[in-house]
């Protein structure tokens, strides 16, 4: 069934991720501010309260343990992941790790250079969600 959007070569359009938090209020303020993203849209469908944020282009990571415990190796120091991790491409790892910590992430581990070129740095957000923050070089010596 065709719904709009058509001529595409892709069989998915978009990729979104829903997070259910018991601190709204908390969790919309560290991800709207920490990362300097305005809403495009909100929804107060009845009791509840939700909001979208476009965060750019959506990929699907899947890993296997070995693969998962090696990048936790390399971004954490130890295995820390669950079965869901955030991935973020920033501009300015620097200046994205600083404004998050501003609002309530926990560092997990210092940024470092990957073997595949990106600087990346391990957070949490205050429900416990490990994030990956990641800058490109463009010196790619290696895949992930």
């Amino acid at each position: 069934m065709n719904m709009g959007k058509s001529n595409s070569t892709y069989p998915v359009f978009e990729m979104r991720v829903a997070l259910t938090t018991s601190d709204y209020e908390r969790l919309v303020k560290f991800y709207c501010d920490g990362l300097g993203i305005e809403p495009a849209a909100i929804w107060n469908n009845g009791q509840g309260q939700a909001l979208v944020l476009n965060m750019g282009k959506a990929t699907l990571e899947i890993f296997d343990e070995v693969q998962a415990e090696t990048i936790d190796q390399l971004e954490a120091g130890r295995r820390v992941s669950g079965t869901i991790r955030f991935a973020l491409e920033v501009p300015d790892l620097k200046t994205a790790m600083e404004r998050l910590i501003a609002h309530g992430a926990i560092l997990i581990h210092a940024p470092i250079l990957t073997p595949w070129g990106d600087y990346n740095v391990r957070l949490q957000d205050p429900d416990g969600m490990q994030i990956t923050l990641f800058q490109t070089t463009g010196n790619k010596e290696q895949s992930k």
